[in-house]
């Protein structure tokens, strides 16, 4: 290998940077880095199998998660160039079995459940709701989101992560060409490419040749096997690849293109525009960012045991590919570290971002607010000694401080982005009462919560509830001092655990392997002040709702 002396400077760096993974006892990942199309390092880190002892190598098959949302959205450009769809109609003609909603105005089109703008509700997140981490069968996708009897937003106001868009574009995908998403990719783009070790693969349930087992981390040190709750995931996360097929893949991202036309590149890589006129960051299954100033295209991918990034810097040729089936490591994180390893610190106009550090904003820590007018529970969080939102109840995910505002990107939390008006508070100095929220360009102001004793406020919501949108029904009962929420659906239960924000706002978290997640929820009441209903949200679901019924 003829690298240059910045290459084998760099290549050093990075056999630093992946020194703690070389283990034999825990699983790992595998990283493909590239310069002007030629692979510079190839690397395997840990197990690709505790079980059976198999380490991870460069030819290592491993799930990419959501990095395979721009190959549907690529495939659907395709059709599109023959005549056969359309992006910009809406969406009922070609799936005419989905739902009217008349309060929505105007149907979503196939650009935006590319773009994460449609606003429609996502199977998947319905699916946590009903019965966790339950594995459904092929066939209730479509049959969830048939059965929405609403939408998180009007299409293009906001933008909120969602699979149930790309679940959907596959079947538009396969019905237009006539042949099975999966070997629609297959001819179309991975063989033509010769992406031979790549293929969209609907379950973890298959078995396929040099693929690595995903491990799910135990808080005894153990692990269990990685399964992710479905059995029909196709466009939204379901291809399987190696770095060298990645890497080809990138290299012809950049260009020159064999695949598609010039104009159907250019609509990947173009940020959605919002109805209030807010440009994102997103493109067609893309993100469009800079890191410290420099132009990156990326997308990252999530499954229940594994992590992908996929990087590309155009303007030096350098492309990443860094898979995990497991390690306790954060991809994104060490991509950056990777640009930065092979481009040395003089390409970099800006310094590294600065994380918002818990102790700089501790009077924030642990409080929520709430906007009267749209309902958007908001909070602070602490996340490893840094400061993090938390949107509905989710985990905090740490916020960038730009001295006078706290920011977090849309890459970073799936909804937003978010921006608050904040700096730093000084030692005894208490939570604002109120706070100045831009949430995708629209303003919102936050009024302080209260959380009242819940043994005052909880018995109210006791009591039997329909949930037609998720073809399920719910109790809520004290059990012990707690207040659970006992969902039963047609594949499996769920339970609850809620927690009082305020007299009318609940906090509510799940069980098990989803127990960091959880949601809110606000209480309807009728003329005479009783509990009527009531009104879930997550991070990607908007007021979902529980009807009360009589016990």
């Amino acid at each position: 290998m003829n690298e240059s002396s910045a290459d084998q400077s760099g290549i050093a760096a990075l056999d630093e940077l992946f020194q703690p993974l070389k283990r034999s006892d825990a699983p790992g990942i595998v990283v493909g880095v590239a310069r002007q199309g030629r692979p510079v390092y190839r690397r395997g880190f840990g197990l690709a199998s505790i079980e059976h002892g198999v380490a991870n190598t460069p030819a290592t098959r491993m799930r990419i998660g959501s990095t395979s949302k721009h190959f549907a959205s690529l495939a659907t450009l395709l059709l599109a160039e023959e005549g056969k769809l359309d992006l910009d109609v809406g969406v009922r003609r070609y799936l005419p079995e989905l739902p009217e909603l008349p309060a929505l105005g105007v149907e979503p089109t196939l650009r935006q459940f590319m773009n994460h703008t449609s606003g429609l509700r996502d199977y998947l997140d319905a699916s946590f709701i009903a019965c966790g981490m339950t594995i459904t069968p092929k066939g209730s996708a479509l049959a969830a989101q048939v059965r929405q009897s609403e939408a998180n937003f009007a299409p293009g106001e906001k933008m909120i992560y969602n699979n149930g868009g790309y679940q959907l574009l596959s079947l538009v995908i396969e019905r237009v060409a006539g042949l099975p998403f999966e070997r629609f990719l297959q001819e179309r783009i991975f063989a033509p490419l010769g992406m031979l070790d790549t293929q969209s693969v609907q379950s973890d349930f298959e078995i396929h040749r040099g693929v690595a087992t995903l491990h799910v981390p135990q808080p005894d040190g153990s692990y269990r096997r990685g399964m992710f709750p479905s059995e029909e995931v196709r466009g939204e996360g379901a291809i399987v690849s190696t770095i060298d097929d990645m890497l080809r893949w990138l290299a012809h991202l950049r260009g020159p293109h064999k695949i598609g036309s010039e104009d159907s590149w250019a609509q990947l890589l173009r940020p959605a525009r919002l109805n209030n006129g807010f440009l994102s960051k997103y493109g067609l299954g893309l993100q469009i960012e800079q890191y410290r100033g420099v132009d990156v295209i990326h997308h990252g991918g999530t499954v229940i045991g594994g992590n992908c990034q996929m990087l590309t810097v155009p303007a030096h040729a350098l492309d990443i590919i860094i898979i995990s089936n497991g390690a306790a490591v954060s991809v994104n994180e060490l991509a950056n570290k990777v640009v930065e390893a092979m481009l040395g610190e003089a390409a970099f106009p800006l310094p590294a971002e600065k994380t918002a550090a818990s102790a700089d904003y501790q009077a924030l820590v642990g409080s929520f607010y709430a906007s009267p007018a749209t309902g958007m529970v908001f909070g602070f969080g602490d996340a490893g000694g840094k400061l993090g939102f938390v949107v509905h109840n989710s985990p905090p995910i740490p916020a960038r401080d730009e001295g006078d505002a706290l920011c977090l990107d849309f890459s970073r939390i799936v909804t937003g982005p978010y921006r608050v008006a904040i700096g730093p508070l000084a030692a005894g100095e208490s939570a604002p009462p109120t706070l100045q929220l831009d949430d995708g360009g629209t303003p919102q102001r936050l009024e302080r919560l209260q959380a009242p004793p819940l043994a005052e406020i909880g018995p109210a919501l006791l009591g039997h509830y329909r949930v037609p949108d998720l073809n399920a029904q719910a109790r809520i009962e004290f059990e012990g001092e707690a207040l659970i929420v006992r969902i039963a659906s047609e594949f499996g239960p769920n339970r609850l655990t809620l927690k009082p924000l305020s007299d009318e706002l609940f906090a509510w978290n799940f069980g098990g392997q989803l127990a960091a997640l959880g949601g809110t929820l606000r209480v309807e009441r009728d003329e005479a002040g009783q509990v009527s209903g009531l009104r879930f949200n997550t991070l990607r679901t908007r007021n979902l709702h529980f009807q009360r019924i009589a016990d």
